[in-house]
């Protein structure tokens, strides 16, 4: 099967290599084409010398081209594969220092909150470029599959107004799920059902995971025919590691009565409680990890895997390659889509698509996160039903915030992005209106190299900080206030004294510098 394979935003260190790999598992895929391309030639190159090394250490035909040019990386492509970053960590550094100014503590800040609202702004009109592009070169019916934040608005976006078939990928239901079979392997090796020495791997447990990305709820989880949905609650409290790194996630689960896939620190910045007291948040987070809860925690290892990787790159060249083996294959979703798209061996997992009466007590037309499965007849995704209401009425809200971002994005429209970050429930939590209205307006003013349909806008967003300023009405901010758990971003010299752990970061952490070509 010589497929062509189009990867944007592949000067990203991690999903480049990695997804790569994972299509280099499947046989039938040994004389694939992967099309390479992203605005940093330096990054693009290296990552491409790294790919070519590890074609041939594993004696595969497979090809891989490098462009800066776009559309020629998916002319002809039959799947186009996304991962940028629109705005690179310069961005991203707005997208959370802003915000802290006037309250608003984010552990990442790429899904929703003011960060994950503005991420939208930049990102979007990029991906409708792409869709341009590949209804314009790619072959007919070529299917996009995209790994960028916000994950919802994007796909949103993409299938609403790029008219292009569109499928959102995340690995947070699989995370989610090796906890719950953690928690299940402590309980019956308590209960003697197992051995002290057995484990009980995630496919022994059945679960059904619905909502939205990074806000969705685990509805079904059953092991040997025993229903956990009401356990969980005292099994993760008593869990030796996640009643530590999860407290947030665990409060939700015992008011709520259902587990979140997101992780503590993500989930603590999409809801209304955990992080709108500065002098609280300590309570709920876990510094052993950042994604515990970590302030800025995200933007600090990927500076810190950018940095490291442009200064090792000479090592990693003269490191072993991988073998490409299925045991070595991720649990990311995408190769496992293509493979069975292409060979008709079916795969089960939890993708992104538009709601079309999937789950009846969300909002028609949102993008939301289910089950499906996939063969040679396409991506199939089953009725759900209706969420608990506890859970509906969290989703409802951050769909609605969604909508007004990705409406917003698409039309420049900057009533409507205030109005998004009006009702975004951590924002509308720590800020009134009007320093809502300053902080969009500063946040316009800062990243207005990546927002060109707000370019008439933003003249207007700098005036009005201007007279503020003048006429005293501006809003109190936190001058250099750096969040209740922020940590020192590590130098090159400070990394050295641990450089494996540097690597691995480094391959984990970065997602990708693209944005749209000129």
């Amino acid at each position: 099967m010589a497929l062509r394979i189009a990867m944007i935003g592949a000067g990203s260190i991690g999903f480049t290599r990695r997804l790569l790999a994972d299509l280099l598992t499947v046989p039938e895929f040994a004389d694939t084409t992967f099309a390479l391309t992203d605005i940093s030639e330096r990054n693009l190159e290296m990552v491409a010398q790294l790919c070519r090394r590890d074609i041939e250490a594993n004696g595969l035909p497979a090809v891989v081209e490098a462009t800066t040019d776009r559309r020629k990386a998916i002319a002809g492509s039959d799947y186009i594969l996304c991962m940028i970053r629109q705005g690179g960590l310069e961005a991203f550094q707005f997208d959370i220092d802003i915000p802290l100014r006037y309250g608003v503590d984010q552990c990442v800040g790429d899904t929703l909150c003011a960060g994950g609202i503005m991420y939208a702004q930049r990102t979007i009109p990029a991906l409708l470029d792409f869709c341009r592009d590949i209804r314009e070169t790619a072959k007919p019916g070529a299917l996009f599959l995209n790994y960028s934040n916000p994950m919802a608005m994007n796909v949103w976006a993409c299938n609403e107004y790029g008219k292009v078939p569109t499928i959102g990928l995340c690995h947070g239901v699989q995370g989610a799920h090796w906890q719950i079979a953690s928690c299940i392997e402590m309980w019956a090796r308590r209960e003697g059902l197992i051995g002290w020495e057995e484990k009980v791997h995630r496919k022994d447990v059945n679960v059904t995971a619905a909502g939205l990305n990074h806000q969705t709820w685990f509805i079904r989880a059953e092991w040997r025919g025993i229903d956990f949905i009401p356990r969980l609650a005292s099994l993760f409290a008593e869990h030796p590691q996640f009643s530590q790194t999860e407290k947030v996630r665990i409060d939700v689960l015992k008011r709520f009565g259902y587990y979140s896939t997101e992780s503590n620190g993500h989930l603590s910045e999409y809801l209304p409680w955990y992080r709108k007291r500065s002098e609280e948040i300590e309570k709920w987070i876990d510094l052993s990890s950042w994604i515990n809860g970590e302030t800025g925690g995200y933007l600090r290892v990927c500076t810190e895997g950018r940095t490291w990787f442009e200064t090792d790159f000479p090592n990693w060249m003269k490191g072993d390659p991988p073998s490409f083996t299925a045991d070595k294959r991720s649990e990311e979703h995408g190769s496992y889509i293509i493979e069975a798209l292409e060979t008709g061996r079916t795969y089960r997992g939890h993708f992104n698509v538009v709601n079309k009466g999937h789950i009846t007590n969300l909002p028609n037309g949102c993008v939301i996160e289910i089950p499906g499965y996939v063969d040679r007849t396409g991506i199939n995704m089953p009725v759900v039903g209706a969420l608990p209401l506890a859970c509906a009425a969290t989703c409802a809200v951050s769909a609605r915030v969604q909508e007004m971002g990705k409406e917003a994005a698409v039309h420049g429209d900057v009533g409507l992005l205030k109005q998004a970050m009006l009702h975004d429930p951590l924002v509308g939590a720590v800020c009134n209106p009007e320093e809502i209205w300053q902080m969009t307006d500063e946040m316009l003013a800062a990243q207005a190299e990546w927002l060109p349909q707000y370019a008439k806008e933003i003249a207007e967003a700098k005036k009005r900080l201007a007279e503020a300023e003048q006429t005293g009405s501006r809003a109190a901010v936190r001058a250099g206030y750096q969040g209740a758990a922020r940590l020192h971003t590590k130098t090159i010299d400070e990394m050295m004294q641990a450089h494996e752990e540097a690597r691995a970061n480094a391959q984990a952490a970065d997602k990708g510098k693209m944005t749209q070509n000129a």
